[in-house]
């Protein structure tokens, strides 16, 4: 579950050439549906289309286009569906070749060989995978350099077949279908808008074959990467052993790679802050029946409470909420500050680490000299802007380039979208307020005993329930974030990306996190107090807190939201895929036509079986970023009302990591492979959300929590006062006196009435007034804030500059590196012209009479 090694390297390097098919299990060439029907041609693209559609023109040109562009293509109908057509592709050596060069596509220049196997000195980690488990591979060490056909002699070509890997060979063919006309018009070109206006039904490369075999893997080896991947990754019995990322990044392309060492590194870094969350809810266990808090609202079996409502309520004692003042304890208590602190830290010491392993993986991966500038500019955003050129500053080509009239133009119409989709947001959880208004008084005043003493929960419970089915009813933010994304025209893929990435986030972020953010800091502020309530509407009374504190609200709207939002997103990323393929798979079998030709599934060639398989999503891997980086919010921002999140998310990802590696491998179609050479946005919003963690929590703990007021009675009003040091409890003896005020009522068997302030008794010179001890709290609550702030944050800065972002070793690994590139490039070249001199020299020889 934690990815901190790749398992397949033990040694450093750089590259390693793409695996000859007979490694990986037998007669693995006549495999159906990876090859032409010669046998010979590999399949590197799948097209799908209906014969009933009326787009003929469009694709006849855009398949003649292709052709004409170097690719090859070979038609096949389909044994499922007599409607559907597949349009196999493949790319030719010299396409290849040619796009390769044009895409800076980095490709082995020398290469020596290496340790073969696993150092046999290694200590056995039951987490790794063992020796057996991996294919019989040449560990290699070779350097790279943008391909170049002038310079092919200074590439290892020593199997053409093999020399471009599969995925490369789909980026390749990707490429093309992007740039490839379908109509007469500069804006007229591109598989997306073909797929867009239904011309195809997909399009996507192909998977290496199935992912089950009759026999067993360690004795006749894996058939494919795809069996292999499933073997040793997407199985449910080896969900403690790390990922094999280097075989994820092969098969699935870096940027996939990068995401899943991610999540494996995130998922490993929870260990200690699980582990230390547990421990701060069992001492809050340990001590929950001899907390003086506890004790005293237990014991106050003649303590009367102001009704909570004005008609219909009734007076009640403070014993009663004796359950939920124990509750309360559990997780407000002396270690929720030291957890704040603990996991402000994590949070800092989580990224700065992630750096560090994020660096090394772009080096094993060849991704250090990849820059952004080698990435191709989206078709749509060269269509648009194709009128209007400039001449990049880095490449000295002329480039489309949008105006910044007009980027600006968008960009607010972008951003007016995305406030009023917040509006939306905003207006559902003022209903959800309103609800718990009207909630509260209605089982204050119940006949019913069980839920009248237990009203607090029964109002806080139903309330969170409401809202996170309102939570997830307004989860219709994704075509509206597609929309405005798509308006601004991003130059880049990565630029498209990101855009989308940070409207999805901003929407989600509210749409979880709004209410919580109500009930942590605005629920019981604005109250007011007997005789003198604030009203909403003239109509219902503003919700107050327990007398133990309003913790246990945010707690249980935190514990509620994650745990049941955790087992939604799991089901949809796998039982939802699941139940769409096996219907799939029903009406297959109950069509009629071709399909009952077929008598299993083993017998469909790979592109039948592809595409009968889900489509990965549009947008790539943000929804999957999204989850993890929503759930990273959970875990740090409210952290001191609920230290049990740590815990929840830990067990969350040991699923989570497995349920995507089975969704990938299985129930997805094969996503094209991208490079990538971070998470992109996501670490800018994960840094942020660590700053606002920081301040939340500091805010959690000095108004949320009864923390601050008890530390100010105790050494300011209790006791222990001038009496020394004494244990705790004892110092907050007549604690919950203090913090109860007095209210003269009307009622005739109770003329007073305590409620939750800290006032003047009505019989006082100043009654209802705030009194010295009110003030004492306020300034040790901002006092709180200020050093809680400062003193973490100085501490992120601290840590943040101990920890640098690139290990030493690994920079004096790319500095020796760039020594050796430059006397190989040197050698290289002087043993070419060695060897044209030598042709030469036999040439004249030869000729001369």
């Amino acid at each position: 579950m934690v990815d901190a090694i790749n398992v397949y390297i033990t040694c450093c390097h750089k590259h390693k050439p793409p695996v000859h098919e007979c490694h990986l299990g037998k007669n693995r060439a006549g495999s159906s549906g990876l090859f032409f029907r010669d046998g010979k041609k590999r399949i590197d693209y799948i097209l799908v289309y209906k014969k009933s559609s009326p787009q003929v023109e469009k694709r006849c040109t855009f398949e003649k286009n292709l052709r004409a562009e170097g690719l090859m293509l070979e038609k096949e109908p389909s044994l499922t569906n007599n409607d559907i057509m597949f349009v196999k592709i493949h790319a030719p050596w010299d396409t290849l070749c040619k796009y390769a060069e044009q895409m800076n596509i980095r490709m082995p220049f020398r290469f020596h060989l290496r340790c073969r196997q696993i150092k046999s000195w290694l200590p056995r980690n039951p987490m790794k995978l063992d020796k057996e488990a991996l294919p019989d591979l040449e560990e290699t060490d070779c350097y790279t350099a943008p391909f170049s056909r002038a310079r092919m002699h200074h590439f290892t070509i020593n199997n053409r077949e093999t020399f471009f890997s599969n995925s490369t060979r789909s980026r390749i063919v990707h490429h093309v279908l992007q740039r490839t006309k379908y109509e007469d018009g500069k804006s007229k070109m591109g598989i997306n808008r073909l797929l867009g206006n239904n011309t195809y039904e997909a399009a996507f490369p192909p998977h290496e074959g199935g992912y089950k075999s009759r026999h067993p893997i360690k004795t006749h080896g894996a058939q494919n990467h795809r069996h292999l991947l499933y073997e040793r990754w997407a199985r449910w019995g080896i969900w403690y052993k790390y990922q094999p990322l280097d075989l994820i990044r092969r098969y699935f392309g870096e940027k996939i790679g990068l995401y899943f060492a991610w999540l494996g590194w995130y998922t490993g870094m929870l260990i200690p802050a699980a582990l230390v969350g547990v421990f701060v809810f069992l001492y809050g266990l340990f001590t929950m029946d001899s907390s003086q808090v506890s004790k005293e609202i237990c014991e106050a079996n003649t303590t009367i409470m102001c009704p909570m409502c004005e008609d219909t309520c009734e007076p009640w004692t403070l014993s009663d909420s004796c359950v939920y003042a124990k509750v309360t304890h559990l997780f407000d208590n002396g270690g929720t500050v030291f957890f704040a602190i603990f996991m402000a830290i994590w949070a800092t010491v989580f990224l700065e680490f992630w750096k560090r392993r994020r660096a090394e993986l772009t080096y094993d991966w060849d991704l250090i000299d990849w820059e952004e500038e080698e990435e191709e500019l989206r078709p749509q955003f060269e269509a648009k802007y194709s009128r209007v050129e400039r001449v990049n500053p880095i490449s000295g080509k002329p480039e489309p380039f949008q105006p910044f009239s007009d980027k600006l133009s968008r960009l607010m119409v972008s951003v007016s979208g995305i406030f009023f989709m917040i509006s939306l947001v905003l207006t559902a959880v003022f209903a959800v307020v309103v609800f718990r208004l009207i909630a509260m008084e209605k089982f204050a005043s119940l006949n019913w005993y069980f839920v009248k003493k237990n009203w607090q929960f029964a109002t806080s419970g139903t309330g969170v329930c409401i809202n996170f089915m309102i939570i997830m009813s307004l989860n219709v933010y994704e075509k509206v974030a597609y929309l405005l994304t798509n308006l601004e025209h991003p130059r880049t893929e990565s630029e498209w990306e990101n855009s989308f990435a940070l409207k999805m986030f901003l929407f989600q972020f509210v749409n979880l996190n709004s209410s919580t953010f109500y009930i942590a800091f605005f629920l019981g502020r604005f109250a007011g107090r007997p005789g003198k309530y604030n009203k909403l509407f003239n109509r219902w009374r503003l919700e107050e807190c327990h007398p133990s504190g309003c913790l246990i609200d945010l707690c249980l709207q935190m514990g509620v939201i994650m745990f049941f939002k955790q087992i939604w997103n799991n089901f949809m990323e796998l039982g939802y895929p699941l139940l769409q393929n096996w219907w799939s798979r029903r009406k297959m079998k109950k069509g009629g036509g071709a399909g009952q030709n077929v008598d299993n599934k083993a017998q469909l060639p790979q592109w039948d079986k592809d595409w009968n398989l889900q489509p990965m999503n549009a947008h790539g891997l943000v929804d999957e970023y999204l989850e993890m980086v929503l759930q990273f919010g959970f875990t740090t921002i409210f952290v001191a009302a609920f230290p049990l999140a740590p815990l929840l998310a830990l067990l969350n990802n040991i699923i989570e990591i497995r349920l995507d590696a089975y969704k990938f491998v299985t129930q997805w179609r094969r996503p094209m492979p991208a490079r990538a050479t971070d998470i992109g946005i996501w670490h800018g919003i994960l840094e942020g959300i660590g700053v606002l963690a920081v301040i939340t929590n500091a805010f959690v703990i000095a108004i949320t929590s009864d923390y601050i007021p008890r530390f100010v009675y105790a050494f300011k009003y209790g006791p222990c006062v001038d009496k020394g040091h004494h244990h705790e409890d004892e110092c907050l003896r007549g604690y919950m006196n203090s913090s109860l005020s007095v209210f003269e009522s009307n009622n005739s068997l109770h003329r007073y009435c305590r409620y939750r302030d800290y006032r003047a008794p009505p019989w006082s010179s100043v009654p209802y007034e705030f009194t010295l001890q009110f003030w004492h709290v306020l300034a040790a609550r901002l006092a709180f804030i200020i050093v809680f702030e400062h003193l973490v944050f100085g501490i992120k800065s601290f840590i943040a500059y101990l920890i640098p972002d690139m290990p030493k070793d690994l920079c004096d690994r790319m500095r020796r590196e760039k020594y050796l590139m430059q006397e190989m490039m040197y050698e290289a070249e002087l043993e070419h012209l060695q060897k044209e001199r030598k042709k030469n020299g036999r040439r004249y020889h030869h000729e001369w009479p």
